[in-house]
């Protein structure tokens, strides 16, 4: 499995929108729902750092997501525009592997 995970610090007052896009019925699940190798992705909120969050993106593997990377550009050019207004900083942590087991 191939995991990517993004930091991203919300602008205040704009935590309920952000909640809405990068959760699970939000637009970008919605747009990686539409890829046979996406497997999920986790949105996280930090207790003690108000305004701080961690997406987790599972893919089945590295090739499955630049598959839908290449499919997908114009969409996800406007997600990330439409992100962009909300946040004040937005970091990939890491891409990551998993062992199958």
């Amino acid at each position: 499995m191939y995991v990517l995970v993004w930091e991203f610090h919300v602008r205040p007052g704009a935590e309920a929108a952000f909640e809405e896009l990068y959760g699970p019925a939000g637009g970008w699940v919605a747009l990686f729902a539409g890829s046979p190798g996406y497997r999920g992705t986790e949105l996280l909120r930090a207790d003690a750092a108000p305004g701080r969050y961690l997406t987790i993106d599972r893919w089945e593997s590295r090739r499955a997501y630049e598959a839908f990377r290449q499919g997908a550009t114009a969409r996800y050019r406007e997600l990330d525009e439409a992100g962009e207004g909300l946040t004040e900083a937005e970091a990939l942590v890491g891409e990551f592997t998993t062992r199958r087991p």
